[in-house]
């Protein structure tokens, strides 16, 4: 099954969903930051959310980042994703070892503790929007629910998940966000909740081999959920070397002539995607030439 984020609407409106399979993004970020288990469900889990985030967005050129400043020894992560559901997604400390929590999983909530979860749209008006709260688990789904009705007022219910496979890549990655429109009614709403209250977890039902199609005909049953798009998702980096320098020549005239007078070539690493961009001194003399 390929990546990919599929959303739509149910109970004749009143309640919008958005599903997603994402294995092989979550394995590719893996990949790339080397993480160990617990940090890759953390990423992953983000990474799925930031895929669904994104595909609420309704321009090409909207952005949706997601970053969790936090006291547990993952220190901190963070997302951006576009309208395509195209995410990447940084650690600030890959590898983490902590024994399983007290139902047997990968404890995600100790990997992050305690700490913040901001939201941050551009959405290309003149000043980005930027909601937050308190982690109230660390488990990352817990967290935005809580997001969602205490910063933008929407009642919601996300699950997310990322199952292992023993040699530690990813065997299924995946989720749901599901909520409620302003004119819900309350009978809606109570018998979603009861559904929910029912759910077990978004890994039990991909490694059953559900779709997250089928996954949410079984939430949304008697809802008549319709399925309206169904974007690809993919773990994707646009920076560039001559995104690259535009970061360093926006450092200033003074930085650049410092780094000029040492002499030696500078390296440049994207925390994304681990791309390493390597400049010599002659270069950041052209890019002198730039700077303001």
């Amino acid at each position: 099954m390929s990546d990919y984020v599929v959303r739509g609407m149910a109970a004749h409106g009143q309640v919008r969903f958005f599903g997603a399979y994402t294995r092989d993004l979550v394995e590719e970020a893996r990949s790339i930051h080397g993480t160990s288990p617990v940090i890759t469900a953390a990423l992953g889990r983000l990474l799925t959310a930031g895929a669904m985030m994104g595909a609420m967005c309704k321009n090409d050129t909207d952005l949706v980042t997601i970053q969790i400043k936090c006291d547990g020894p993952v220190g901190g992560l963070g997302v951006t994703a576009d309208a395509r559901a195209r995410v990447k997604g940084y650690v600030y400390h890959p590898v983490v070892m902590l024994p399983a929590n007290s139902k047997g999983k990968l404890d995600v909530g100790g990997a992050v503790g305690n700490g913040i979860l901001q939201v941050i749209k551009d959405l290309g008006l003149k000043e980005p929007y930027s909601g937050q709260t308190a982690l109230v688990s660390g488990e990352i789904a817990e967290d935005l629910t809580y997001y969602f009705a205490s910063s933008e007022q929407i009642p919601t219910s996300t699950a997310l998940g990322v199952l292992m496979n023993k040699n530690n890549t990813v065997r299924h990655a995946g989720g749901f966000i599901v909520q409620m429109m302003p004119y819900a009614e309350e009978e809606v709403i109570s018998a979603l909740e009861k559904k929910l209250a029912d759910f077990t977890s978004v890994t039990s039902h991909l490694d059953a081999g559900e779709t997250p199609e089928e996954i949410i005909r079984s939430l949304l049953d008697g809802f008549d959920p319709q399925f309206e798009e169904t974007i690809p998702a993919a773990y994707y980096c646009n920076c560039s070397r001559e995104r690259v320098e535009k970061a360093v020549i926006s450092v200033g005239r003074k930085e650049l002539e410092d780094m000029i007078r040492d002499g030696e070539p500078i390296e440049v690493n994207c925390h994304f995607c681990n791309s390493h961009y390597h400049f010599s001194v002659d270069d950041l003399k052209n890019m002198l030439k730039s700077a303001r």
